[in-house]
């Protein structure tokens, strides 16, 4: 059985996998967090106390790893802007504990969480295997910090052609245990639901492709028995899915109300993407096949969020 350290233990997708995994019962793993006391109270509400070592960063290297995972970053739009650009020195920091481990350890795996960010924010279509990622080197805005962070973790690992990286590229995601708070267009959505309240949305027309948690621990599976490399691989699920879609789908199953105005305002911390996923399928070289289409992972997990208690309280 592969022993697997998590870095950043206490983030949402990281929490999903250490869910996923405890239930397939294939990797051994050992959380590592800046607050271990904080992961550990977590997983004792997710009835998995004991079940795995907590740890701060200091004692990493004092053990043996098949494969390091490390989620450190921003997980919402709010937060990306709140971090400003402290977004370099923390992706830089904490990178560089997982090379630390790598060059000690050159047997090791490291997968790093990217960003479809370190793209760009142009996305007047899907990425492909032959996008160039473009940024306004002369005029860098603020919303183009956190790509140009992933981009710069990219460019190093691609160095090390000598050790095992792969850099995952996350565009979407949504689980159950999303921050219903973080200002998404699903989690607008899902507030207006709870609220009873009329969605007013843009009239702009966006595509997506949502991650569902089942697929994300797939795709890190296959990453991690795949032979050696050094890449970086797109996330996708089956089929993405446009805004009218969406919006018709959760007022047809979840009784939505919503309306387009001009007056709308989101927050685009990343910038405005409107076609914001990727058909670069490189991570099908590597074994991985998702399961799940956008809709059927909204679908499934909105459901699943409805049931819960506290999303109707909170």
């Amino acid at each position: 059985m592969p022993r697997i350290a998590i870095l950043g233990a206490s983030s949402q997708i990281a929490k999903d996998l250490i869910i996923s995994a405890a239930n397939m019962d294939e990797v051994d793993l050992h959380l590592f967090a800046r607050c271990p006391d904080d992961v550990k109270k977590w997983l004792n509400l997710a009835g998995l106390s004991g079940c795995y070592p907590v740890n701060d960063f200091s004692v990493l290297s004092q053990h043996e790893f098949d494969a390091v995972i490390n989620f450190i970053g921003a997980g919402n739009p709010t937060q990306i802007m709140t971090m400003g650009n402290s977004i370099f020195d923390i992706t830089l920091q904490f990178d560089e504990i997982a090379l630390d481990y790598l060059r000690a350890h050159p047997a090791c795996r490291y997968l790093f969480l990217s960003s479809g960010a370190a793209y760009g924010s142009r996305f007047e279509g899907p990425a492909t295997r032959n996008t160039l990622a473009t940024f306004k080197i002369n005029d860098l805005p603020p919303q183009e910090w956190y790509g140009v962070a992933k981009l710069q973790a990219e460019f190093r690992h691609r160095s090390y052609t000598d050790l095992s990286i792969f850099d995952i590229r996350i565009f979407n995601y949504f689980s159950r245990t999303q921050n219903i708070s973080a200002r998404f267009l699903i989690t607008d959505i899902l507030r207006a639901i709870r609220d009873k309240i009329v969605l007013k949305t843009s009239p702009d027309y966006i595509v997506r492709d949502f991650l569902h948690p089942s697929d994300f621990y797939r795709l890190v599976c296959a990453l991690l028995l795949a032979p050696a490399a050094n890449a970086a691989v797109d996330c996708y699920s089956c089929a993405p899915i446009d805004k009218p879609t969406l919006l018709k789908t959760m007022h047809e199953e979840f009784g939505l109300r919503y309306e387009t105005t001009e007056l709308a305002t989101s927050v685009d911390a990343t910038g405005n993407k409107p076609n914001y996923y990727s058909l670069n399928a490189r991570a099908a070289d590597f074994g991985y096949e998702p399961t799940m289409t956008s809709l059927e992972g909204i679908l499934k997990e909105t459901t699943a969020i409805l049931q819960q208690r506290t999303f109707w309280t909170s």
